[in-house]
């Protein structure tokens, strides 16, 4: 069994009860969720819109890194995203990010290191993101990224000296 840890976020509609039912098929179809942070309500990163909601979850999971990322994009789908018309959205704005029902990322798998077309971990803007970093460290704070060998609480406190 992997340990895994993911971020759940929205800002369109319902935000707070996508999350819950994230977490909920999360654990049915994904792995036990073993902890998770409390819901965060940040700013939009990239891009002006409304406030995000975003929470940690560290699972267990018995999936294999392309398999954890084909179901977490099914349940992501299944709660509503629609990545065509967010493309249609970017492509008329020119911004790189738009709103979004539910977005599920994987920051970490153990301590693996993948650069694939597909998937990279961990994610890679992890330490450029307070609204992954704050949930993050209430959750995981000694986590260590297995490329800086830092661990989250200290790449928290690197964000916020910024």
């Amino acid at each position: 069994m992997a340990k895994v840890v993911l971020i759940t976020g929205g800002n369109v509609g319902d935000a707070e009860r996508r999350l819950g039912e994230a977490a909920r098929l999360i654990d049915a179809e994904v792995g036990r969720v073993e902890s998770h942070s409390k819901i965060y309500r940040t700013k939009a990163w990239g891009f002006e819109a409304e406030d995000f909601r975003n929470q940690v979850l560290v699972v267990e999971s018995g999936l294999e890194p392309l398999a954890l990322l084909d179901a977490v994009n099914d349940i992501e789908r299944r709660l509503g995203r629609d990545r065509t018309s967010e493309m249609e959205v970017k492509s008329a704005t020119g911004a790189r990010y738009a709103s979004r029902s539910i977005d599920i990322d994987i920051l970490f798998y153990d301590d693996l290191v993948i650069e694939s077309e597909r998937l990279t971990l961990p994610h890679p803007r992890i330490a450029e993101r307070e609204f992954v970093l704050e949930p993050l460290s209430e959750v995981v704070p000694e986590w260590q990224h297995p490329i800086s060998g830092k661990s989250v609480q200290q790449m928290n406190e690197e964000l916020k000296r910024r």
